[in-house]
């Protein structure tokens, strides 16, 4: 079942969105040469604790950190610890969520760690985050999920390929619904699949975490020992972005965006929902 939000619910989403991009926006200059991925995992700690929020990574399912850091060819679910030090060229993907009065918020974002990346480790984070926001552009009433995914898929597709051949469309992750839990149904595949079909209608108070990841070879991932951290089959590099958005009445709101993801939904043509704790 599709949990679907009033505007006061939907109004607490915000609430814990801008948590998650406090948290993104301090894990970010922390991400420096030298600094451990436990380092970050303690700034993402101290935010939460001044916003008065509480984690949803913390604990869930046991995993054991506040933010999940993945590091180079490490997809998504990477467990912050001392020993994992950045270094000057790496990619990280920081993946973060809140929560407030029991309402989730949960976003992600890729950074470069000093100097020195390879073009196409750019062009990859771009790729990645261009076509999470061609999904969250398709986030209107009357589509269905399909079409999010198709939006997702179809940007990544069009790009010139990269020198490696090809983008490996992530295939064993994807988003999901997000409220009174972290993870809720839909999940939302970043590709189109016949066999899934076209998935639930979207309607005024849906709300969806859409989160490509999207890797330099290939699309297979598997688990480490620690049942947490996804690799890459190939060991090539990968980014993931992620924001969560709400479907309101007046159009799309992305709950973890400072501007609610005006200024970049605008550049696409879709005017965003007014933010309601303006």
């Amino acid at each position: 079942m599709v949990e679907i939000k009033t505007p006061e619910q939907i109004a607490k989403m915000r609430e814990a969105g801008l948590v998650v991009a406090a948290i993104h926006e301090a894990t970010r200059a922390a991400a420096v040469p030298g600094a451990s991925t436990k380092d970050l995992d303690d700034v993402a700690r101290k935010v939460i604790a001044d916003h008065g929020a509480k984690s949803n990574f913390l604990g869930y399912g046991g995993f054991p950190a506040t933010i999940c850091t993945s590091v180079n060819d490490i997809v998504v679910h990477g467990i912050p610890d001392r020993e994992t030090v950045l270094r000057d060229g790496d990619i990280i993907s920081i993946d973060a969520g809140a929560i407030v009065d029991g309402w989730h918020g949960d976003a992600a974002f890729t950074a470069f760690v000093g100097t020195g990346h390879a073009p196409e480790l750019y062009e990859l984070s771009r790729v990645t985050e261009e076509s999470m926001w061609a999904g969250i552009a398709a986030v209107r009433k009357g589509n269905r999920l399909v079409d999010i995914s198709k939006a997702i898929e179809g940007y990544i597709r069009r790009q010139p390929r990269p020198a490696s051949g090809k983008y490996g469309i992530i295939e064993d992750y994807g988003g999901h619904g997000i409220g009174t839990q972290m993870h809720m149904d839909p999940h939302l595949l970043n590709y189109v699949s016949k066999k899934r079909g076209k998935g639930p209608r979207l309607v005024s108070g849906f709300c969806i975490a859409i989160e490509p990841m999207v890797s330099l070879g290939t699309a297979k991932t598997h688990v480490l020992a620690d049942d947490w951290t996804v690799k890459t089959d190939d060991g090539t590099w990968s980014s993931h972005w992620e924001h969560s958005v709400a479907l309101t009445e007046e159009g799309p709101l992305v709950l973890t965006a400072v501007d609610g993801g005006k200024a970049k939904l605008a550049e696409l043509g879709v005017e965003t929902a007014p933010d309601p704790l303006a």
